[in-house]
């Protein structure tokens, strides 16, 4: 390896909608010049490599198809606690040694996800440079205008509510983190921190948010080092191609609607069997996506098919609705192909995210329980003959023809190794 180029470690946890847009920058960081190592489960090992970027794995492929099958990870109150438990807490102190065994001493900068707690302490350990990279503006509290949570009304209220609110999720939070959190500080002698979702977890050299201020406006009391970059519009372009078979699908008849629950969600069946109902109500073709097939119904309408994987900027282009669980990367990737959404909220950023499709008048959610054929069904239709929101989706993928939120993510990285 060059050990004059300068290195940069990317580290993220979760699934494909928060791995996806750090492959992206890693590519786009690559064609700068960078040496570019991605640490995150080895489930992604190949998309990783074949992107031409280094792998580390903290987290071995069974592990994590271990833990995407716990059904407590889509529970709307529960599903924070078990993603702390099975992700977070055993993944802090790989992290942080896959940071320390893998670094270019004194010309490494770390790329860290939310979750990627690991980067943070190897930050203060060691005073690596971390770049904190927020996907979703869920993770930015507000006593004006807050995300929308599961399950507190955090986003509406007089300011002393919100506040309440606020510290009782500081005091739940700090409660499941900081006694694991702390006693590997303490080992590396590091003090004991508090308020970890409030203040801890944001790098003070640079917070890049992937999402533009007209989709979530900076509010006056979020970290003063955050710079707003716009959507990582990236779902394994350059790696995956759309299948001979797929193309064939996709010119022989009208636009599809698109489905997926969730790249990690393996307990989709029912919400895939709304699909077909609704497809089949409709008379409209369907693509039904996941590379879980055994929860796709064994027999389904004529014109509605299965499909593993298909990137989503040439699928969602030549596709007429997407039916999501408001992940924010297929959530973008509908705004930028101008397609109208239909979301069933789970639980994380979900229900924030399906809140400002609302609010964009590009969409309508559902929760999972009227997730239902009929339910879907009437709700496609509404949104597809409503030439107001036609309108809207054109609008607003006008905002993100010209923009590239990854190249300027990586101007923002740039610049904080140039402050460090």
């Amino acid at each position: 390896m060059d050990d004059s180029l300068v290195h940069v470690i990317l580290c993220t946890i979760g699934s494909s909608g928060d791995v996806h847009p750090f492959v992206g920058l890693g590519r786009v960081l690559r064609r700068r010049g960078y040496r570019v190592t991605v640490i995150t489960a080895g489930y992604f090992r190949r998309l990783v490599e074949e992107a031409g970027l280094e792998f580390v794995d903290p987290l071995p492929e069974s592990d994590f198809r271990e833990m995407i099958r716990n059904p407590r990870i889509w529970h709307p109150i529960h599903g924070a606690r078990t993603i702390i438990d099975l992700a977070i807490r055993p993944l802090l102190e790989p992290v942080y040694r896959s940071i320390l065994d893998h670094q270019t001493p004194g010309r490494t900068l770390v790329g860290g996800s939310s979750l990627a707690f690991g980067a943070r302490v190897a930050q203060e350990a060691q005073g690596i440079p971390l770049v904190s990279v927020h996907l979703s503006p869920m993770l930015f509290r507000s006593d004006f205008e807050g995300p929308r949570l599961p399950v507190l009304p955090v986003h509406r209220g007089p300011a002393w509510f919100r506040r309440l609110q606020w510290q009782l999720v500081d005091g739940v939070s700090d409660r499941a983190i900081c006694p694991w959190l702390n006693e590997f500080r303490g080992r590396l002698g590091l003090p004991p921190v508090r308020g970890v979702f409030r203040e801890w977890m944001h790098s003070p050299l640079g917070l890049v948010a992937m999402f533009p201020e007209w989709f979530a406006p900076r509010q006056r009391d979020w970290p003063p080092q955050t710079r707003l970059a716009g959507f990582p519009l990236y779902s394994e372009e350059g790696v995956v191609e759309p299948s001979a078979d797929v193309v064939r699908f996709i010119e022989a008849g009208p636009p599809p609607l698109v489905f997926t629950p969730g790249s990690a969600n393996v307990y989709g069946r029912d919400f895939f069997l709304a699909a077909a109902e609704a497809c089949l109500r409709l008379g409209r073709r369907g693509l039904l996506l996941t590379r879980f097939p055994e929860q796709v119904p064994t027999s389904l309408p004529d014109g509605v098919r299965h499909v593993d994987f298909v990137p989503f900027r040439w699928l969602l282009a030549r596709s007429a609705l997407l039916a999501h669980h408001g992940g924010i990367g297929s959530m973008s990737q509908a705004l930028a192909a101008g397609v109208p959404q239909v979301i069933m909220p789970m639980g994380f950023d979900q229900c924030d995210n399906a809140a400002r499709i609302e609010r964009l008048g590009v969409g309508k959610s559902l929760p999972p329980k009227r997730f239902r054929g009929p339910a879907v069904a009437e709700m496609i239709r509404g949104l597809l003959d409503d030439s107001a929101v036609a309108t809207r989706c054109r609008d607003v993928a006008a905002r993100l023809a010209d923009a590239d939120g990854l190249e300027l993510a990586c101007d923002a990285i740039e610049a904080a190794w140039a402050g460090r």
